[in-house]
């Protein structure tokens, strides 16, 4: 008697998102002010990219701080509607309650297949990074402002960590950004200037 051969499950890419680093760095380092809502991330548009980046299905999962007992449900429930796993974390003291959660999903990851897009420029992910990128069948990618991320990380690039810019690469944004970056010359488009 032969016995049913297991149906593997189809490769997926775990979109992991730092939501308060997003939206720290876009509004302290981009903006040098509080986002406005038309100013912020569409995150529609972020998991979209996230799937055709490797054109395979995406487990969005969009980490918050709930330390204060309150969350912010309409943003909770915009987040459901578009998809997302919303993550909401709470902690006693000054832990870092969303960069614990999702190093813990970060080293979580390592024993299971898929690829992983984190959406951070956030340091305190570098060993788990380090540690994906050690899997040769695993595909790791870093969303955010390039020029924000972390230095560490983005040496990373080297040893196959696959660099994506929010407002370039996965056009997370209804406007145009005030940021003073490199642009490499493929990607200039005047008309976005004038």
């Amino acid at each position: 008697m032969s016995v049913p051969s297991a149906q593997a499950s189809p490769r997926r890419t775990y979109l992991i998102v730092d939501g308060e680093n997003i939206d720290a760095t876009l509004g302290m380092n981009v903006l040098n002010r509080r986002p406005a809502p038309d100013e912020r991330p569409r995150w529609d548009r972020i998991s979209a990219f996230a799937q055709k980046v490797w054109s395979q299905d995406v487990v969005p999962l969009f980490f918050l701080n709930a330390t204060s007992g309150q969350m912010p449900m309409p943003f909770v429930q915009a987040l459901l509607a578009m998809g997302y796993r919303p993550i909401p974390l709470a902690a006693q003291g000054g832990e870092k309650v969303v960069d614990v959660g999702i190093q813990r999903t970060l080293e979580a990851l390592r024993d299971r297949p898929g690829d992983v897009l984190l959406a951070s420029h956030d340091g305190d992910f570098l060993p788990q990074v380090e540690d994906l990128l050690d899997d040769e069948d695993r595909r790791v990618g870093l969303l955010g402002f390039r020029e924000f991320v972390n230095a560490r990380l983005a040496e990373l690039e080297e040893h196959g960590l696959h660099m994506y810019d929010l407002e370039g690469d996965a056009d997370a944004f209804t406007t145009l950004l005030p940021r003073v970056r490199i642009i490499p010359i493929e990607e200039f488009d005047p008309v976005k200037y004038l």
